[in-house]
Protein backbone atom coordinates (compact mmCIF):
# COMPACT_ATOMS: atom_id res chain seq x y z
CA UNK A 1 0.00 0.00 0.00
CA UNK A 2 1.06 3.14 -0.97
CA UNK A 3 0.52 6.98 0.49
CA UNK A 4 0.74 9.49 -2.19
CA UNK A 5 0.50 13.34 -1.10
CA UNK A 6 -0.03 16.01 -3.62
CA UNK A 7 2.05 19.27 -2.82
CA UNK A 8 0.25 23.11 -3.90
CA UNK A 9 -2.58 22.05 -5.46
CA UNK A 10 -4.74 25.00 -3.96
CA UNK A 11 -3.26 27.84 -5.07
CA UNK A 12 -3.51 29.83 -2.17
CA UNK A 13 -1.61 27.60 -0.16
CA UNK A 14 0.77 27.00 -2.98
CA UNK A 15 1.31 31.38 -2.60
CA UNK A 16 1.66 30.82 1.27
CA UNK A 17 4.23 28.05 1.12
CA UNK A 18 6.01 30.35 -1.52
CA UNK A 19 9.92 31.22 -0.66
CA UNK A 20 10.71 34.32 -3.70
CA UNK A 21 8.93 36.16 -5.88
CA UNK A 22 11.26 34.64 -9.05
CA UNK A 23 9.86 31.03 -8.03
CA UNK A 24 6.85 30.28 -9.47
CA UNK A 25 4.31 29.40 -6.50
CA UNK A 26 1.95 27.19 -8.65
CA UNK A 27 3.46 24.09 -10.49
CA UNK A 28 2.94 23.28 -13.93
CA UNK A 29 2.14 19.71 -13.84
CA UNK A 30 0.83 17.86 -10.36
CA UNK A 31 4.16 17.49 -7.66
CA UNK A 32 3.66 14.79 -5.52
CA UNK A 33 5.75 12.57 -2.30
CA UNK A 34 5.52 9.37 -0.79
CA UNK A 35 4.90 8.44 3.06
CA UNK A 36 5.43 5.17 4.56
CA UNK A 37 2.28 2.98 5.70
CA UNK A 38 3.86 3.38 9.41
CA UNK A 39 2.73 6.97 9.10
CA UNK A 40 -0.95 6.26 8.83
CA UNK A 41 -2.81 7.05 12.48
CA UNK A 42 -6.48 6.25 11.91
CA UNK A 43 -9.56 5.21 14.79
CA UNK A 44 -8.84 9.14 16.64
CA UNK A 45 -5.21 7.45 17.88
CA UNK A 46 -3.57 10.36 19.26
CA UNK A 47 -0.74 11.99 17.70
CA UNK A 48 2.54 12.09 20.49
CA UNK A 49 4.92 15.54 19.14
CA UNK A 50 8.21 13.86 18.30
CA UNK A 51 11.42 15.52 19.98
CA UNK A 52 13.04 15.35 16.67
CA UNK A 53 11.26 18.63 16.15
CA UNK A 54 9.38 22.29 17.55
CA UNK A 55 7.34 22.99 14.64
CA UNK A 56 4.99 20.36 13.58
CA UNK A 57 2.63 21.91 11.23
CA UNK A 58 -1.51 20.23 10.05
CA UNK A 59 -2.04 20.06 6.84
CA UNK A 60 -6.02 18.71 6.07
CA UNK A 61 -6.82 17.09 2.75
CA UNK A 62 -9.24 14.87 0.96
CA UNK A 63 -8.12 11.37 0.80
CA UNK A 64 -9.13 8.92 -2.23
CA UNK A 65 -8.22 5.23 -2.21
CA UNK A 66 -7.79 3.29 -5.14
CA UNK A 67 -10.42 0.39 -5.38
CA UNK A 68 -8.51 -1.52 -8.52
CA UNK A 69 -4.99 -2.02 -9.91
CA UNK A 70 -4.16 0.49 -12.69
CA UNK A 71 -1.44 1.78 -15.09
CA UNK A 72 -1.30 4.36 -17.39
CA UNK A 73 -5.02 5.56 -16.66
CA UNK A 74 -6.93 7.70 -19.24
CA UNK A 75 -8.02 10.80 -17.38
CA UNK A 76 -11.66 10.22 -18.72
CA UNK A 77 -11.92 6.57 -17.28
CA UNK A 78 -10.00 7.70 -13.53
CA UNK A 79 -13.68 7.93 -12.07
CA UNK A 80 -13.63 4.18 -12.31
CA UNK A 81 -10.75 3.63 -9.82
CA UNK A 82 -12.27 5.05 -6.53
CA UNK A 83 -15.79 5.51 -4.87
CA UNK A 84 -14.98 6.85 -1.10
CA UNK A 85 -13.32 9.18 -0.11
CA UNK A 86 -11.96 10.24 3.99
CA UNK A 87 -10.17 13.16 5.46
CA UNK A 88 -6.81 13.56 6.62
CA UNK A 89 -3.81 15.30 8.05
CA UNK A 90 -0.25 15.57 6.27
CA UNK A 91 1.40 16.66 9.30
CA UNK A 92 4.90 18.17 8.41
CA UNK A 93 7.94 18.94 10.63
CA UNK A 94 8.03 22.56 8.95
CA UNK A 95 11.32 23.14 10.32
CA UNK A 96 12.99 20.00 9.18
CA UNK A 97 11.93 20.56 5.94
CA UNK A 98 13.66 23.94 5.67
CA UNK A 99 16.42 23.01 6.65
CA UNK A 100 16.76 20.32 4.23
CA UNK A 101 15.17 22.40 1.27
CA UNK A 102 18.30 25.15 2.62
CA UNK A 103 20.44 22.37 1.85
CA UNK A 104 19.40 20.92 -1.03
CA UNK A 105 18.63 18.06 0.30
CA UNK A 106 15.84 15.66 -0.10
CA UNK A 107 12.87 16.36 3.03
CA UNK A 108 11.04 13.21 2.98
CA UNK A 109 11.93 12.66 7.34
CA UNK A 110 9.90 16.02 7.30
CA UNK A 111 6.79 14.11 5.90
CA UNK A 112 6.96 10.43 6.53
CA UNK A 113 7.53 10.13 10.41
CA UNK A 114 5.42 7.79 12.49
CA UNK A 115 2.00 9.47 12.95
CA UNK A 116 2.39 12.06 10.31
CA UNK A 117 -0.55 10.58 7.78
CA UNK A 118 -3.99 11.37 10.23
CA UNK A 119 -6.86 8.93 8.72
CA UNK A 120 -10.41 9.01 9.28
CA UNK A 121 -12.82 6.33 7.95
CA UNK A 122 -14.06 6.34 4.29
CA UNK A 123 -16.98 7.18 3.22
CA UNK A 124 -18.49 5.93 0.14
CA UNK A 125 -18.38 9.14 -2.72
CA UNK A 126 -22.56 8.68 -3.46
CA UNK A 127 -23.19 9.28 0.32
CA UNK A 128 -21.87 13.33 -0.31
CA UNK A 129 -23.46 13.92 -3.89
CA UNK A 130 -21.29 11.81 -5.62
CA UNK A 131 -19.17 14.98 -7.31
CA UNK A 132 -15.00 14.72 -5.74
CA UNK A 133 -14.86 18.12 -7.35
CA UNK A 134 -17.72 19.26 -5.33
CA UNK A 135 -16.61 18.43 -0.99
CA UNK A 136 -16.08 21.61 1.30
CA UNK A 137 -13.89 20.49 4.10
CA UNK A 138 -12.40 22.14 6.98
CA UNK A 139 -10.02 21.61 10.01
CA UNK A 140 -10.99 22.97 13.69
CA UNK A 141 -8.00 23.82 16.16
CA UNK A 142 -9.51 23.65 19.55
CA UNK A 143 -12.95 24.49 18.30
CA UNK A 144 -11.58 27.74 15.89
CA UNK A 145 -11.68 27.08 11.72
CA UNK A 146 -7.99 27.00 10.74
CA UNK A 147 -8.29 25.82 7.65
CA UNK A 148 -11.27 25.63 5.33
CA UNK A 149 -11.62 24.51 1.89
CA UNK A 150 -13.41 23.16 -1.43
CA UNK A 151 -12.47 20.66 -3.86
CA UNK A 152 -13.36 22.21 -6.36
CA UNK A 153 -10.63 24.42 -6.02
CA UNK A 154 -7.91 22.31 -6.81
CA UNK A 155 -5.46 23.12 -9.44
CA UNK A 156 -5.16 19.22 -10.85
CA UNK A 157 -8.53 17.73 -10.08
CA UNK A 158 -8.89 14.12 -8.74
CA UNK A 159 -8.71 12.48 -12.15
CA UNK A 160 -6.17 14.41 -13.22
CA UNK A 161 -3.61 13.41 -10.42
CA UNK A 162 -4.81 9.56 -11.14
CA UNK A 163 -3.84 9.84 -14.77
CA UNK A 164 -0.77 11.52 -14.28
CA UNK A 165 0.75 9.54 -11.24
CA UNK A 166 -0.03 6.06 -12.88
CA UNK A 167 1.69 7.16 -15.67
CA UNK A 168 4.67 6.50 -13.26
CA UNK A 169 3.70 3.52 -11.10
CA UNK A 170 0.99 1.14 -11.01
CA UNK A 171 -1.92 2.39 -8.50
CA UNK A 172 -2.58 -0.77 -6.69
CA UNK A 173 -5.80 -1.56 -4.46
CA UNK A 174 -5.50 0.28 -0.97
CA UNK A 175 -3.23 3.25 -2.29
CA UNK A 176 -4.60 6.15 -0.79
CA UNK A 177 -4.10 9.73 -2.52
CA UNK A 178 -4.00 12.75 -0.07
CA UNK A 179 -5.26 15.18 -2.54
CA UNK A 180 -3.54 18.39 -1.68
CA UNK A 181 -4.21 21.26 1.25
CA UNK A 182 -6.20 24.86 1.06
CA UNK A 183 -4.42 27.78 2.76
CA UNK A 184 -4.03 28.31 6.30
CA UNK A 185 -1.44 25.20 7.19
CA UNK A 186 0.26 26.27 10.03
CA UNK A 187 1.91 24.67 14.07
CA UNK A 188 0.64 22.31 16.44
CA UNK A 189 1.13 22.38 20.23
CA UNK A 190 0.58 19.59 23.09
CA UNK A 191 -3.03 19.47 24.30
CA UNK A 192 -4.33 20.83 21.18
CA UNK A 193 -8.18 18.63 19.40
CA UNK A 194 -7.67 18.97 15.74
CA UNK A 195 -11.57 18.02 14.53
CA UNK A 196 -12.03 17.61 10.72
CA UNK A 197 -14.86 18.06 8.77
CA UNK A 198 -16.23 16.83 5.18
CA UNK A 199 -19.27 18.49 3.94
CA UNK A 200 -20.79 18.62 7.34
CA UNK A 201 -19.97 15.21 8.53
CA UNK A 202 -17.35 14.98 11.52
CA UNK A 203 -14.54 12.67 10.16
CA UNK A 204 -11.51 12.51 13.12
CA UNK A 205 -10.95 14.22 16.27
CA UNK A 206 -7.07 14.32 16.93
CA UNK A 207 -5.65 14.91 20.22
CA UNK A 208 -1.97 16.01 20.10
CA UNK A 209 0.36 14.51 23.43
Amino acid sequence: MKIIAICRNYAAHAAEMATSPNKPAIPSSPAWFLKPDSALLHDDKPFFYPDFSTDVQHEVEVVVRIDHVGKSIEQRFAHRYYSSVALGLDLTARDLQREAKRNGMPWAASKGFDGSAVLSSFVPLDSLGGDIQNLGFSLLRNGQVVQQGNTADMIFPVDQLIQHISQFMTLRTGDLIYTGTPAGVGPIAIGDQLQGILCGQPMFNLRVK
